[in-house]
């Protein structure tokens, strides 16, 4: 399957690859800007929820660590060392395939922003998928390293974040006393 669409990708249009390459990192720009935004919409609303804008991030990187953690201990060669042709450079030989770090955060990052926007997910969770997928599309992973890496982020994020939140609401309370004109 990675071959097949390692090899459609190289009989796409120039733009394409540059879309698919500079994509994942632009969707996740997007979806930081998203995160100030709903930071501004909680400003006034429950202190829980703008804990949860907060948290949202704070679980993203728990997943991240964790999948970082994984792949050190999985040390998945990434498939573009076997001399595939592919539209990006293989990345340094110490960073492993499995799971994707980049599909990690952009699920997680869909994730979380739906529990605190449920509105935004039609457009998040597709974009998340696509910013997986680019990473197949431009050759640095395989599927399976892809889908592993989506699913520990849609699943992780929002529950580390759910974890915390609790413990975060309190000091927003506080916060927001402190903040407060007298």
């Amino acid at each position: 399957m990675y071959r097949n669409i390692v090899d459609f990708a190289m009989t796409t249009p120039g733009w394409l690859h540059t879309l698919a390459e500079v994509g994942t990192d632009a969707g996740l720009f997007l979806f930081a800007a998203l995160f100030v935004v709903a930071f501004l919409r909680a400003w006034r609303r429950p202190a829980r929820d703008l804990a949860l804008v907060i948290a949202g991030p704070v679980g993203i990187v728990i997943a991240y660590v964790l999948s970082e953690v994984l792949k050190t201990f999985i040390r998945e060669d990434r498939p573009c060392r076997g001399g595939i042709a592919t539209l990006v450079a293989c990345p340094p030989l110490d960073d492993w395939s499995f799971p994707s770090n980049h599909s990690v955060i952009a699920a997680g990052a869909a994730a979380t922003l739906v529990l605190v926007w449920r509105a935004l997910a039609w457009t998040v969770l597709p974009l998340a998928v696509l910013m997986a997928f680019s990473r197949v599309f431009v050759g640095v992973h395989y599927l399976h390293d892809v889908l592993a890496g989506f699913l520990m982020g849609l699943i992780l994020a929002p529950l580390f974040a759910l974890l915390v939140v609790g413990a975060l609401t309190p000091a927003v309370r506080l916060v927001r006393t402190r903040l407060s004109p007298r």
